[in-house]
């Protein structure tokens, strides 16, 4: 009906963090469950059916440096991108050999106006622009990266 898809880009996500796993609030746990773990699991399913259709397309989901670098106080951060990094992993794995290409990026703090207001003594000019954070997607979006598939790529600035 609408013509072909050719990429999809999971940008949604939240942060929350400040509590020990004993403190966590259930609440707190499902929202990061359901912002950084169940969005990508909707968008892709929906998403790899139309581009397995029509044999080719890019799935590039954004976690984060935390799926891998765990902090104190970010269990449910930490635990929901871990997890959706797994989950893309896995069907990257599934989908091997289609012309449909699965990554994830994992960023470290991205340069924005909310960051930096949440962490107001943080040196800024070490974290990644939202500008590079695109570069790196619109890349992967591209037959130029026809040979990266299943890769969780890290993008952290200086940081």
């Amino acid at each position: 009906k609408h013509g072909r898809l050719d990429a999809l880009v999971n940008t949604v996500g939240g942060y929350a963090g400040g509590a020990t796993l004993w403190e966590l609030e259930t609440k707190v746990f499902d929202q990061m469950l359901e912002l950084n773990l169940r969005s990508g699991y909707a968008l892709s399913r929906a998403a790899v059916r139309a581009m397995l259709k029509q044999g080719r397309g890019a799935i590039v989901n954004v976690a984060s440096k935390a799926a891998l670098d765990h902090a104190a106080g970010a269990a449910a951060y930490a635990a929901s991108k871990a997890a959706a990094v797994a989950m893309l992993d896995s069907l990257a794995a599934d989908i091997r050999g289609t012309g449909v290409r699965v990554n994830t990026i994992l960023p470290s703090i991205i340069d924005t106006e909310a960051n930096r207001k949440a962490m107001p003594n943080a040196d800024f000019r070490k974290w990644p622009k939202p500008e590079d954070i695109a570069r790196v997607i619109l890349f992967l979006c591209t037959e130029e990266a026809k040979v990266i598939h299943g890769a969780a790529i890290p993008v952290y600035g200086d940081s």
